[in-house]
Order: C-alpha cells, then structure tokens, then sequence
C-alpha cells in the first residue's frame, strides 16, 4: 500500500543520508518533497503542515547526536516523526476484570466489519480467550449468514435472532447468552450502511448504551483514502469509538488514511488487517510501519510471524542445512508451506530492510503467491527420491512426467533444478564466508 509513498520518501531523503554538514537549505529542499510526497499519498492537509512543520523545527534544532551524521540526523526525526503521527506506540486490547469483555464493531457496509469480527474472534482465542460472536445487522440478511459461517469455519459459537428484532435487543440478550455459557470475550457486529445517516447513529449510540461494550472499534477500509477519515469523523460522537481497525492494508491505496485517522480523530489505530486469510490479523505498530514506510524493513514482525509457525529448533536446523549447501527440495517445500501461512509474499518482502532496493528493476511479477504455489505443485509431483536428490531431475524423462503431473512444461521443471541449485551453491558460499556478492535467484520465475 505505502509503495509510492515509501518510494518518494526515499529519494527526498537519499541526497541528506550521507550529509556530514546539514544546511537550512537542504533542509528546506528536503520537507518540501516530503510535504509533496505525503500531499500525493492523500494525507490530510492540516496533518501533513503539522508533520512537515515538526520535522523542520526538529532537524534546524538543537537535536545533536554524537552517534549520528546531520543526515542520519534527518532520517531518525523523519522515521520518529511518522510513528507519532501513526499514534507512536501499540495500542493493545485491554480486558475487562469481570469476564465477559465485550467489544462492538461498527463500520460502514463493505469496509470488512464482518470479516474483522472473524479475525478478532481467531486473534482473542490465540491469546487463551473463549470468544463469542453476536450478529446484530439486521438489515442484510447475508450479513448474518456470513458471520454465521466464519463461526463455523472457526467454530466460534454464533448469537442470531434474525432480523426481526430491534439491533440492540440482540446485542443485550447475546452478551448475556454468552455470559451464561462460560465465555469470557463478546464480538457484537453491528449494522452497517452505504452512506452515514442519522438513522444508523442513533441505532449505534442504543447498542452501545444497552450493551455497555468494554471496548467499541471503528472499521476502516484505507482503499477509500480520505472518506475513511471523513467516516472516522462521523461515528466519533454516536459510536464513541477508543480505536481503529484498518483494513486492505494489502491494497493499492495510497495510505493517506492511516497516516491521517491518528491525528484527526486522537484515537489509535488498534489493529491491521491484510488479506482474506483469517489468520492475517495482528496489533498495529507504528514504528514498525514507520519503518517499513522508509524502507527500513519490519524484521520484528517478519520473526513474530516466523515463530508462529515455525518452532526454534526446526528454524535452526533448516538454517544449518541451508548454509551448508544440503538444503533439498523436501527441505525448500516446508519453507514455501511455511511462508504461505505467514500472508502474503508481497507484505513479507516489505519487512526485510533494505530488500525492496535490492529488487528494484527486477520483475516482481515472479515473486509472487501464485508463482509459489506453481513451485509447489511440481515440487509436490516428484517423488520422494527426487525431492532428496535434486541430481536425478537431470533426467529429461523425470521432467517430462513431473510437468505432466504438476501442469507445467518441461522447461518450467528445469529451470526450476537449474535455479535451485544456483540458490543451492550460493548458500553455501553464504555459509562459507558471508554474503554473496549479489542476491541468489529464487526459483520462484516459472513463466
């Protein structure tokens, strides 16, 4: 999402890095192609005045650090300076000291809210809670129908009336059928619209009152750009809200709204949502986006979804194998198995610092979801022997059946061997005496 931006940013901070003395005219020439670049991502203007008028004053200052250059300087205000505007730290969910705590979504129509309810539900119980789910959009039967179904796929028991009732007469009677059952975590998903109407925030402002929720969030599909700060605006007074979650951060949005939600409305940003997998839903961190935003990379997150799946001991032994040129095909498919449940490739490549530099200019159509599941499929149509041996695929009859059984061609299967073992060789010169002197080739370009 934060491609274009991530990209102006850095070319406005490229001539200062390596500033041993910084002028008022470099730091002039430098706010105003970042006051250019945050305008164009269609961050809020009062905000961006605010941000630019911060990172001027910061870097004209008295700020002087022994361990940095003036450039260096620059870049740390700027980086600071994005994660406070983002809301600095993680706000995290709190829980009430009398189960059940009950959280109320609201939103409007299309924005993901039913889905997020799925998500947070999936995201509660990994931390050892015992989630429930109410469906109070009484207005779009299919609503209820799909919250109804991501409780079963999660199974995640799922409070319905139908859509007789009034909104918050559901809310109140399946917070207390939840309190009854022994469970200590209530998700009410309340009633969107197309547009705002008084109608729907009066209709918010009775479910919040009867149900008294511990916790309300507002959904937020950044794709919109700034209607979704124009939403936020709008279900401040009635919903109340005390945080956001975003959602399509994976999209092709231009960001300006996570950079302008913060500070417009003074409440956090809570959660990040990318993706449709259910598992592809965390705590958002502005220093880490900020980061990623520069180019920094996100190698906290990249290891905290690493661990989940991925145990330590697995982790170290694969490690191993790789640098020492032993890394067969068996050993490559639990990786490639193991990175599609981190989320997608695109956002993972975003958190490696510096990576996105190095590919520039390469065709990132290659590193792609669906170029790792056509991997997948001819690395799955070999046999045992073969994914040990890579030396065996030499054989053109070996090809030809793994192409049949994996729907590719022959020349996909060795191009495939040939750039694996190309990857193979330059591990092992990784092992033997550091980094090589360019990126190995991943076998992922089977076009």
């Amino acid at each position: 999402m934060f491609d274009t931006l991530s990209d102006r940013l850095g070319s406005a901070l490229e001539g200062v890095r390596g500033s041993g003395n910084l002028t008022e005219d470099q730091v002039k020439k430098v706010t105003r192609e970042i006051r250019l670049a945050l305008l164009e991502a269609d961050v809020n203007y009062t905000v961006v005045k605010e941000f630019v008028n911060n990172v001027r004053e910061r870097a004209t200052g008295a700020e002087v650090s022994k361990a940095l250059s003036p450039g260096q300087q620059v870049v740390k205000i700027v980086n600071e300076e994005l994660a406070n505007l983002m809301g600095g730290q993680a706000s995290k969910l709190s829980f009430a000291s009398r189960p059940p705590t009950t959280v109320m979504l609201a939103g409007l129509n299309g924005h993901g809210k039913t889905t997020t309810a799925g998500k947070l539900a999936l995201f509660v119980r990994k931390l050892g809670k015992n989630p429930y789910l109410v469906a109070c959009d009484t207005y779009r039967p299919a609503a209820i129908d799909q919250l109804q179904q991501l409780g079963k796929e999660l199974n995640v028991p799922v409070y319905t009336e139908g859509t007789e009732p009034k909104p918050e007469e559901i809310a109140e009677r399946g917070v207390k059928a939840a309190r009854d059952g022994g469970y200590d975590f209530v998700i009410v998903d309340t009633a969107g619209r197309q547009v705002l109407d008084q109608n729907m925030m009066e209709e918010i402002k009775r479910v919040r009152q009867g149900v008294k929720p511990h916790s309300v969030l507002l959904v937020l599909d950044v794709v919109t750009g700034q209607n979704a700060v124009e939403v936020a605006q709008s279900f401040q007074e009635y919903a109340d809200f005390d945080g956001m979650v975003l959602t399509k951060l994976d999209g092709d949005a231009r960001g300006g709204a996570a950079l302008s939600v913060v500070s417009v409305t003074g409440r956090p940003i809570k959660f990040a949502s990318e993706g449709e997998k259910m598992g592809e839903f965390d705590y958002f961190y502005p220093d880490r986006m900020a980061g990623r935003i520069l180019g920094m990379g996100d190698v906290l997150t990249l290891i905290e979804k690493a661990e989940g799946q991925m145990d330590r001991q697995e982790a170290e032994t694969q490690s191993k194998k790789l640098l020492q040129g032993k890394f067969d095909f068996e050993d490559f498919l639990k990786q490639m198995q193991m990175i599609k449940k981190m989320g997608p490739l695109s956002s993972l490549l975003g958190m490696i610092p510096g990576l996105n530099k190095q590919l520039q200019g390469a065709n990132l159509d290659d590193l792609d979801d669906k170029a790792l599941s056509r991997v997948e499929a001819m690395i799955t149509s070999m046999t045992t022997q073969e994914r040990r041996n890579p030396r065996l695929l030499q054989n053109p009859s070996r090809a030809r059946r793994i192409a049949r059984g994996s729907g590719s061609t022959q020349q996909d299967v060795q191009k495939l061997v040939k750039q694996f073992q190309q990857m193979q060789k330059m591990m092992k010169q990784m092992g033997k005496s550091g980094a090589p002197k360019r990126m190995p080739r991943m076998p992922f370009n089977m076009r």
